[in-house]
């Protein structure tokens, strides 16, 4: 059985995360090609769609809480520059990518989940990074939310370990919106068909300007904005 599945419906591009018995844990390698995959599909896509199969989204990485025998600091430097680029690929794409989230999504699953643009969840979906339970040190997982959510509900995610439901998550700005499991599938495709009106470069463009724009200060992000409406809105591309 394939560990991901990718499928194309014109230039939406769907992949997803294929161990449902094992509850979608990506090992390094597969997040390795997780990140190639981001990359090759935002080179010919509108947007990308991220799921997983079975009943839940993601549970970490394969073999995260097993202490023993580890391995020397070199080679823990290189396997967390392999997740590193996996969170980099999210963030160079240049399309959206949307998160389907349902059931549980922990640790690099939640990681993965803040990373998308936009993340729609089921209600019964959950949330955690569990790190600290392990006497693992967080700072990787809490690299991928640091400019997701708040800094008192990152904090609380990391020292209480607990999990949090749906609705927390979008008080938070973890996830972007909250539908029931009977409507999760509707409500994405709702939201796919609205994105397949606008044209490409809009698109785009929009995601670059919500990437850079907030570490910016306001001056820089309205020069920005400024320069990016000229360009965009002034290419052919927009009248297509």
């Amino acid at each position: 059985m394939p560990e991901f599945l990718l499928e194309k419906d014109g230039d939406v591009t769907t992949i997803t995360l294929n161990r449902p018995d094992m509850g979608n844990r990506l090992s390094d390698p597969m997040a390795t090609q997780l990140a190639e995959m981001i990359e090759s599909a935002s080179k010919e896509s509108r947007l990308i769609l991220l799921k997983g199969a079975g009943e839940d989204f993601c549970l970490g990485r394969e073999g995260m809480t097993q202490r023993d025998n580890l391995p020397e600091a070199y080679v823990m430097r290189g396997r967390a520059e392999v997740i590193f680029g996996c969170y980099d690929a999210f963030r160079r794409s240049k399309v959206p990518v949307i998160g389907v989230v349902q059931g549980r999504a922990i640790g690099f699953g939640c990681a993965l989940a803040a990373l998308c643009d936009i993340t729609i969840a089921g209600d019964k979906a959950r949330f955690q990074l569990p790190e600290m339970q392990h006497q693992i040190m967080p700072t990787i997982a809490m690299s991928a939310l640091v400019d997701r959510v708040p800094r008192k509900a990152l904090l609380y995610l990391v020292y209480s370990t607990e999990e949090i439901d749906a609705r927390q998550a979008l008080s938070i700005g973890l996830v972007s919106h909250v539908a029931s499991v009977e409507t999760l599938e509707a409500a994405v495709s709702r939201f796919i068909e609205t994105l397949k009106k606008f044209p490409v470069p809009a698109l785009m463009a929009a995601k670059e300007y919500a990437t850079y724009a907030y570490s910016m200060d306001t001056q820089a992000a309205n020069d920005f904005a400024k320069n990016l409406h000229a360009t965009v809105n002034s290419f052919s591309g927009m009248r297509k």
